[in-house]
């Protein structure tokens, strides 16, 4: 989402870090192209104004002036300057009251909101907790049935549909059924519009009225761009905001939403939704944004994901075989199959530190989920004693393999190089045990090749 955005201020921090010191111009000088950048991504001009004079006010202090890396602690003033506007640390949802709590979903048509009520109830659910869905839109066609569905696929209830029921009867009638049947929480995905406009205040206001939510969530598209402000300012007027939740912030967004709707309603950002599935919704850290942001990767992001998708048991058969010197070719396979279930490829690139200064290699490389998959494919390809012995691949077994994959020959080729180059890799971490390990399995994770591009 901040590609764009941290490319530029990369490039404005590497003119100030280059040098020995700073003076009061040069600090006059990148906050100009800080503000470029900023307005560039869409965030909205009084918070960029609010902001530029912060890190101002700090940057021509005696805090920069005595430091011994000037430009260096220019970077930790707009770091900390962009946490402070970013919001607090890692909002959880309020859950403190009788139960069953009702938890309100709100934002314009196509925001994301029925997919974020069907997520955060996953999310709640693996808490524990048991959850009821209900839709309030009855203007939408098979919207109701939408949510059936993605309850039905997260094991959550679902409020039955009757067909004329208006939203305030339904949100009665969900608050009911939550109380006599013993649920934590009722999720209530309300109708969305086009845009905004009294009728669809009228009726969400309505609605919060007959059930006292506990939490009233903004829903919003990460690219919704400069209106993001008026959507997040009139919501918040017109029924009362607690939490916002960003959606789509894997695509090509800008990210100014991110900081202008914090800045402008007070209310913190409370979750990120990262793609379709429904486990792919993640809390919201402003300082791992912020580090993002300027390029100093998150790698405890990183980690979280990786701890919470690879297998246990295949991660400790494998370091069982690299301790022995051995990585096939179907090592290899389970490799990719792990880095999948993390999720987008650019996404855990992403988070790496120092990442966007290689934004043209990156491009270069070409790097896209259909990659994994076309290295699947080749290796898939083969029998199960070529994956065992890969020195068995000759000319002829290549063009079998580069048939029966929809590749070639140059494909397994370059993928039969880079898994002896991983191998080789292996076998010395196997000699150094398990400190060896810590130290090259990052690159080991990662799809083969492009370990060689970003440094290893």
């Amino acid at each position: 989402m901040f590609e764009s955005l941290s490319q530029r201020l990369s490039k404005v921090f590497d003119k100030l870090t280059g040098r020995g010191a700073l003076s009061e111009a040069d600090v006059a000088e990148a906050l100009r192209e800080v503000r470029v950048a900023l307005l560039e991504a869409d965030v909205a001009l009084a918070v960029v104004k609010d902001f530029v004079a912060r890190v101002k006010e700090r940057a021509v202090g005696q805090e920069v002036i005595k430091s011994v890396t000037p430009g260096q602690m220019v970077v930790k003033i707009v770091h900390d300057e962009l946490i402070a506007t970013l919001g607090t640390e890692g909002a959880e949802l309020n859950l403190n009251a009788v139960p069953p709590v009702a938890i309100l979903m709100v934002g314009l048509q196509g925001s994301g909101k029925t997919t974020t009520s069907g997520k955060l109830a996953v999310r709640l659910k693996a808490d524990r907790k048991k959850v009821l869905l209900a839709s309030l839109d009855v203007y939408r066609p098979a919207a109701q049935r939408q949510l059936e569905i993605l309850a039905e696929q997260a094991g959550v209830g679902s409020l039955p549909v009757v067909m004329g029921e208006m939203p305030v009867a339904i949100a009665r009638r969900a608050m009911e059924m939550g109380r006599r049947e013993g649920y934590d929480a009722v999720i209530l995905d309300t109708a969305g519009r086009l845009h905004i406009d009294q009728e669809l205040m009228a009726e969400v206001a309505q609605v919060r009225d007959a059930v006292a939510p506990t939490e009233t969530l903004l829903v919003t598209d990460a690219m919704t761009g400069q209106d993001a402000v008026t959507l997040a300012r009139e919501f918040n007027e017109k029924v009362g905001v607690t939490g916002i939740v960003l959606t789509r912030v894997d695509g090509d967004a800008r990210g100014g939403a991110a900081l202008s709707m914090r800045a402008v309603t007070g209310r913190p950002i409370k979750f990120l939704g990262m793609g379709e599935k429904l486990d792919a919704l993640e809390v919201f850290h402003p300082d791992r944004i912020a580090g993002r942001i300027l390029g100093m990767g998150d790698v405890v992001s990183l980690v979280e994901k990786a701890m919470a998708t690879i297998e246990q048991d295949e991660a400790e058969r494998l370091a069982k075989r690299i301790e022995k010197g051995k990585f096939d070719l179907d090592d290899m396979l389970s490799q990719f199959r792990q880095v999948e279930k993390m999720g987008d490829l650019k996404g855990i690139l992403g988070m790496l530190p120092g990442i966007g200064k290689m934004a043209a290699q990156l491009k270069d490389a070409k790097i896209d989920n259909k990659m994994l998959g076309r290295q699947k494919a080749i290796i898939l390809s083969m029998t199960k004693v070529e994956r065992r012995n890969p020195d068995l691949i000759k000319a002829s077994r290549k063009k079998r393999i580069a048939a029966g994959s929809g590749t070639s020959v140059q494909d397994v080729n370059k993928l039969l190089k880079q898994h002896q180059q991983m191998a080789d890799m292996m076998k010395k971490v196997g000699k150094l045990g398990q400190k060896g390990l810590m130290r090259h399995g990052l690159g080991g994770l990662l799809p083969p090749g492009l370990g060689n591009r970003f440094g290893r």
